[in-house]
């Protein structure tokens, strides 16, 4: 629009304009009729267009100030409103810059009702899945079920919803990917929405100590470890279960709670195993790994010496050992 408007003042000032004017408006288009008498000059079509954009551009700036205003709040509560307010306006303003547009086109818009049916027809088969996300994005944020800010998973996609379209949804990963998913899929499929009623997160880890250990001592210390956690909450308060008796140790599940699921769950997991990994340490508790045993049986007659692998020394010793054996390593 500046371009244009600096180009007419130009052409103003040096006096070009205005027989550019007129040689424009002897320009008919014989296959425009106009009113059914005369016809329609290039002049008409370009101070037309002119017009149009200038509607549309009204509009849509209108619109941006609205929004702005409606979501200037910080509150995540009434966001979804406040976003279900803005599309309305942002629809009602572009519906009725058309209509101005149009109309000063000289256009009868009664003349228009063909047009009405035509959409209809598109939207029933065409345009349905369109129209589809349009209504599944007015449920969304009518309905509150999934909110700005809300984590969720969607088809093994998780991350944060950062915004609610009319048609899709934004969804940021903790990485900085972004999903863009169709509201349809959202009303149709199953999401994983972990902070719908509660922003709390349950965090889980495991751990093995070795066979001897003692546990009633040591579950009352690894609790006090893990609460001292920057990011882990004090209640709910943190819990350690034996879960399982493993083969190489006595396994642990250690569970806390997190209020910020939005920050990630990679970065306080690792602090609470180097919390836990510390307290075993200082108390000199060994973390188990996987031990086997190694016995070579040499064989005069059967060749090569063959070499086996078991699980358990004891194992080893009470299938008793060839003639000429190497003891166990």
């Amino acid at each position: 629009m500046s371009w244009i408007a600096w180009l007419g003042s130009i052409l103003w000032i040096v006096g070009v304009l205005p027989i550019l004017i007129d040689e424009l408006q002897d320009a008919d288009l014989t296959f425009l009729p106009k009113n059914g008498k005369a016809y329609i000059t290039v002049y008409d079509v370009l101070l037309g267009v002119l017009q149009v954009g200038a509607v549309l551009l009204v509009v849509l700036w209108l619109s941006s100030v609205i929004e702005s205003r409606l979501l200037r709040g910080k509150s995540v509560l009434d966001l979804s409103m406040r976003k279900i307010a803005v599309n309305l306006t942002r629809t009602a303003l572009l519906v009725a810059g058309a209509m101005v547009a149009l109309n000063t086109l000289g256009l009868n818009l009664s003349a228009l009702s063909w047009l009405g049916g035509a959409v209809g027809v598109g939207l029933g088969f065409g345009l349905q899945k369109i129209a589809a996300n349009y209504v599944s994005g007015f449920m969304i944020l009518a309905e509150r079920s999934l909110r700005i800010g809300d984590m969720v998973k969607v088809d093994n996609f998780e991350g944060r919803i950062s915004d609610i379209k009319t048609r899709y949804t934004v969804i940021r990963a903790l990485n900085g990917r972004e999903a863009i998913v169709p509201n349809e899929s959202l009303i149709t499929t199953r999401v994983e929405n972990l902070s719908l009623a509660d922003p709390q997160v349950n965090v889980s880890t495991v751990v093995q100590v070795a066979y001897g250990t003692d546990l009633d001592a040591l579950f009352p210390q690894l609790i006090e470890a893990i609460k001292r956690v920057p990011r882990v909450l004090s209640e709910p308060s943190p819990s350690v279960s034996l879960s399982n008796f493993a083969a190489d140790g006595l396994e642990l599940t250690i569970g806390f709670w997190i209020s910020d699921p939005h920050n990630g769950q990679g970065g306080v997991r690792s602090e609470v195993n180097l919390a836990i990994l510390r307290l075993l340490n200082r108390l000199d508790i060994d973390i188990p790994f996987p031990q086997r045993v190694v016995r070579t049986v040499v064989d005069g007659a059967a060749g090569p010496a063959a070499t086996g692998l078991v699980s358990d020394p004891l194992s080893a010793s009470a299938s008793g050992s060839a003639p000429g054996a190497t003891p166990a390593v």
